[in-house]
């Protein structure tokens, strides 16, 4: 099964379940696995980072029990886990994550070190093999080397018949670009760079991506959270931070003009990048087993096209 054949664009994310700013239990980790699987989900994407390896292990766990052929799975290389040599009973809340920080990530993107990162992806998930590998976040180490060595080392990986489909995952658009310009990608993922709020990848990773046939998978379409409510408010969080009051402001509006025609802000954003047939998926993490049932309402919302064009008149969204 490959990503184009998934009849339901919406994926799951699983940060989340790698407890992803809180702890979540094992119990309430798999009741949002399978409402996501009950609802028609069937893209999951993981990796290393989330949870030192816990979020591979859960996700794992829930889809050994899947017909293997029915659901397509994406994990991400460039960071290694090893043994952390001054544990001393610490969390690994610095990197955002509710975890024991008993193993350290390290940056290697060689052909080496992603070949290692595959292996032991698989023995945490337990399968014998995933549809999607992506390069992930090489702009945080080192983006020469990154794309300089991690990309070709997933083209032969690809070659060698080991995933189907390569990419990069990062959330700058102008390192997405740079990757597809460079390399031969099938999928990018980009985080919050294609979304109702901000559209930055229309600049030059879309065109890019329609010169060379790559496909997008839009991660992050609320942007940290400031769009999954009707009414966003005072505090929430833009790019994992505290949102800026002019961001606070953008959002309302947003709101405001959905309100007008009758749909729930979220709702708008998580249809807004399915407009575009570039896009292949988008990508919504949660633990929430209500807030996965929620995100299937949402996405099967009555949209009117009008509400589009009000915010294009409005220059709300490109027109």
């Amino acid at each position: 099964m490959s990503l184009e054949t998934v009849t339901c664009p919406l994926g799951f994310g699983a940060a989340s379940i790698g407890n992803l700013y809180r702890a979540v239990s094992d119990e309430r980790a798999a009741a949002a696995l399978d409402a996501a699987w009950q609802g028609g989900i069937r893209y999951y994407d993981t990796a290393p980072h989330y949870g030192l390896g816990l979020s591979e292990r859960r996700l794992g766990a829930f889809l050994r029990q899947k017909p293997r052929d029915e659901f397509v799975i994406s994990t991400k290389v460039g960071r290694l886990l090893e043994p952390n040599p001054d544990f001393a009973g610490g969390r690994d809340l610095a990197h955002q994550f509710d975890v024991p920080d008993e193993l350290v990530r390290r940056f290697d993107p060689s052909e080496t070190g992603i070949r290692r990162s595959l292996e032991e992806s698989l023995r945490r998930l337990g399968l014998d093999s995933v549809d999607i590998l992506y390069l992930h976040d090489p702009d945080v180490y080192d983006v020469e080397r990154g794309l300089g060595e991690g990309l070709p080392a997933l083209v032969k990986l690809r070659e060698e018949g080991l995933v189907r489909q390569i990419g990069i995952g990062v959330n700058d658009a102008s390192v997405a670009t740079r990757a597809v310009r460079e390399s031969d990608l099938d999928l990018v993922m980009i985080a919050g760079r294609y979304t109702l709020l901000e559209q930055p990848a229309l600049d030059d990773l879309v065109p890019a991506c329609r010169e060379h046939g790559t496909r997008i998978v839009a991660a992050a379409v609320y942007n940290s959270g400031l769009l999954a409510t009707s009414t966003p408010a005072s505090d929430a969080t833009y790019n994992y931070e505290a949102a800026p009051a002019a961001t606070i402001e953008r959002a309302r509006e947003l709101a405001r003009v959905c309100a007008e025609f009758g749909v729930e802000l979220p709702a708008a954003a998580l249809q807004y990048p399915l407009r575009d047939p570039i896009v292949a998926s988008i990508v919504v993490g949660t633990a929430n087993p209500d807030a996965v049932r929620e995100n299937l309402a949402r996405l099967a919302a009555d949209i009117p096209e009008s509400l589009w064009s009000a915010l294009a008149e409005r220059a709300l969204i490109p027109a």
